[in-house]
């Protein structure tokens, strides 16, 4: 499979995935560094920020030790299933301080390019969202990292590790689990054909036909929507952090073509785990 920013996502990462995943930890690890308490919340959670910190640095190890050919049971995909298995994982996992989770969060992201350097083959592995190749992984890696240092950031009010490039590099994940985390009720009878459009950069299709979805590096064939949105703002959405309809009033989505109205059902098709 190519991916929409045009490098191959099989058999070694896509140029700059390694960097990223590896910058973004340090950046989130900036943000943690120092921080005396970890009790405060974080917005739009139920979770703390010592309780966010340590299901991001237990993710991190889970992602590097299935990319090294471990096999690890997480759930079944399902949002419910996935809540509760990061529930129980966080119960079994004492450390709340932000300095230790900090490094621990750099270590193993650092622990996941590492097995993708010595892997000497790209064949599916089980994630946590199903089967996918150890490079898509990575995609989920840097994906989760940028959801939740984003929820950390917002927290200790300070800036943000999200950016266009980084974005893209979430795409091959974001196009492998869009059709595992699509809403059965809500496109059972919808027939649809979208086009997504980043600002300045990439675009994909997905279709929806009668309760089945597909998504495809290039755009749909005559969609009938079109959206053109702001790259960070896609991600936030993707994952649930921001509301479409202020994006929308704010100016950062935009949508045309022959069902325009189409493109504010579009967040509603998937249930982000």
């Amino acid at each position: 499979m190519e991916s929409v920013t045009g490098h191959e996502v099989r058999g070694t990462l896509p140029e700059g995935l390694g960097e990223a995943i590896r910058a973004t930890a340090e950046e989130i690890a900036a943000v943690l560094r120092g921080v005396a308490d970890t009790g405060i919340p974080v917005p739009g959670s139920e979770w703390t920020l010592g309780q966010a910190a340590a299901h991001l640095a237990q993710a991190n190890e889970l992602m590097a030790g299935i990319a090294a050919g471990q096999e690890r049971s997480y759930g079944d995909g399902t949002p419910q299933s996935l809540a509760e298995a990061n529930e129980s994982a966080l119960a079994g996992f004492g450390e709340r301080d932000a300095d230790p989770l900090a490094e621990l969060i750099v270590t193993q992201a650092d622990a996941y390019v590492t097995a993708m350097d010595r892997c000497t083959t790209d064949e599916n592995v089980i994630t946590p969202l199903g089967p996918m190749s150890r490079v898509v992984l990575g995609s989920y890696l840097l994906t989760h990292m940028l959801g939740h240092g984003y929820d950390l950031a917002r927290a200790l009010g300070r800036p943000h590790m999200l950016d266009r490039r980084r974005v893209e590099l979430s795409l091959p994940f974001l196009m492998t689990a869009m059709p595992r985390v699509t809403d059965a009720a809500a496109i059972a009878r919808l027939t649809a054909r979208y086009t997504i459009r980043l600002r300045g950069g990439a675009r994909f299709g997905v279709t929806f036909t009668d309760g089945v979805v597909s998504v495809t590096p290039q755009p749909a064939t005559r969609p009938d929507c079109t959206i053109l949105i702001e790259p960070v703002t896609f991600l936030l959405m993707a994952l649930g952090r921001r509301n479409p309809w202020g994006a929308m009033a704010r100016g950062r989505v935009l949508a045309r073509g022959r069902k325009p109205w189409l493109a504010p059902r579009f967040p509603k098709l998937f249930k982000a785990p």
